[in-house]
């Protein structure tokens, strides 16, 4: 057997493997049951199913549909019943324990302060409740045997005109729990640039961005978004592959900015389920995170929209085992490169490294050793 095959995961073991999760969307996580007793709560009566579990498939459906109406139409369902500090108290919490369960130990979960002030709820007064919804999810995770420790992304709309005042909003919460900056939205026609006063802000107060780019648009939004925004991180990134040239015979050819990226470890936040939905990938056996992995880019995973995507940090490293073969080795890779690209100082993000992360899998890897050894033993025993 070849050490390719030896510490191949099961299911449950990649479930118990501490994985850390940067592109997350708050709104985009809901559970189905939650989305349908905020709505009671709220006399919101928008729903297209009240029943929890028909709800949760309409979701999957609606993203899935190819219609990008229909999937903007989810969002949406979840932002209306997510206006109160109390909704959002209970979604955060729920989101920490969710991904605590799923052995996420570290999690950077984004969201648009902007999108929920329609019940008269102050830019401030959410943060704060989002905050207090993460750190009891923190603690009741930790009840339950889990542990994980959440941050909170800053998200401005890139078709509004509010980033600077969200940027100035997350740079006032920087110590209390916000530890970065995101544009999201559209990115056809409304480019990063549009907001460079928020991009100049930020680096004069030395703070953390990641932009979106490089999900639906290409290589122009990928450039922008570093060379004249200067983020951080890359969300999604996906499209640098086509600046990648694979020959006929399997050598590879790197263009400038693809070469740029991958020399200076720009992280990639890449989301396998939702970059299908959206058309980057037709499989995830094609997905480019194949490519990019073999050429040591600073590749992560992440789940995007778990409610949407129906999906969970283990279910996208089990399609990735499913099609790519990947072990142990390969999930500890995809781990670090993301704890070392997380938004908190450099000698927290080396604590879980070192003591979180290597030594959950080298725990996982020791399990693998014990049952050949066992089998081996027993095969001995049974032909003597």
């Amino acid at each position: 057997m070849t050490s390719q095959h030896q510490n191949t995961p099961s299911s449950e073991q990649i479930r118990r493997a501490p994985k850390v999760l940067l592109h997350d969307h708050l709104d985009g996580g809901l559970r189905p049951g939650t989305i349908v007793e905020l709505a009671r709560d709220a006399g919101y009566s928008g729903l297209p199913e009240t029943d929890p579990d028909k709800l949760g498939i309409w979701f999957r459906e609606a993203a899935d549909s190819g219609s990008l109406e229909r999937y903007l139409e989810t969002f949406a369902h979840t932002c209306a019943v997510m206006q109160t500090r109390a909704a959002l108290v209970r979604v955060a919490a729920e989101c920490a324990e969710d991904l605590a369960a799923d052995g996420v130990v570290y999690a950077e979960v984004r969201y648009a302060p902007e999108q929920h002030l329609e019940a008269g709820l102050s830019l401030e007064e959410v943060v704060e409740a989002v905050n207090e919804g993460f750190r009891a999810g923190e603690r009741r995770a930790k009840e339950d045997g889990n542990r994980i420790r959440v941050g909170a992304l800053l998200t401005a709309m890139r078709h509004a005109a509010r980033a600077l005042e969200i940027a100035e909003l997350a740079n006032r919460y920087r110590d209390a729990g916000v530890v970065g900056f995101d544009i999201a939205g559209a990115e056809a026609g409304f480019p990063p640039t549009r907001h460079l006063d928020a991009f100049e802000y930020l680096k004069r107060e030395n703070n953390h961005f990641t932009i979106h780019a490089g999900e639906a648009f290409g290589l122009p939004s990928i450039w922008q978004a570093l060379q004249w925004c200067g983020a951080d991180r890359l969300g999604h990134g996906v499209r640098i592959i086509d600046d990648i040239q694979v020959r006929e015979d399997g050598s590879v050819k790197l263009g400038r900015l693809a070469s740029y990226v991958r020399d200076k470890r720009i992280p990639l936040e890449l989301c396998p389920s939702s970059n299908l939905q959206t058309g980057a990938a037709s499989s995830y056996a094609d997905h480019p995170i194949g490519l990019l992995r073999r050429l040591h880019f600073r590749a992560t995973v992440n789940t995007d929209n778990r409610l949407m995507s129906g999906t969970s940090m283990s279910r996208e490293f089990e399609h990735l085992v499913d099609a790519f073969g990947y072990t142990l080795d390969d999930m500890a890779w995809f781990s670090v490169n993301a704890m070392k690209s997380a938004f908190i100082p450099f000698d927290e993000r080396l604590a879980m490294i070192n003591d979180v992360i290597k030594p959950g899998y080298a725990e996982l890897k020791s399990e693998w050793l014990f049952k050949q050894t066992a089998s081996t033993s027993s095969s001995a025993a049974f032909e003597e």
